[in-house]
């Protein structure tokens, strides 16, 4: 069987690298989501500690002004 001039498995063969493709491009947009959630959930961690780093300098400020 020949289709557009060209044996049936070189068109399967070239079926199969675009689907290759998209499966790969899939992944890698996935893989960056995922990441963006991974740095998104480390950001909020950090500036969580910052602010309770914050708020206990200010207690130790509030409690030596008040002493």
């Amino acid at each position: 069987m020949v289709l557009f001039g060209l044996p049936w498995w070189v068109l399967l063969i070239i079926l199969l690298i675009f689907t290759t493709g998209y499966m790969a491009f899939r992944a890698m947009r996935a893989e960056r989501e995922l990441e963006q959630q991974y740095i998104e959930r480390e950001g909020k961690i950090f500036l969580e500690r910052i602010e309770a780093e914050r708020q206990k300098k200010s207690n130790a400020n509030q409690q030596m002004s008040g002493s």
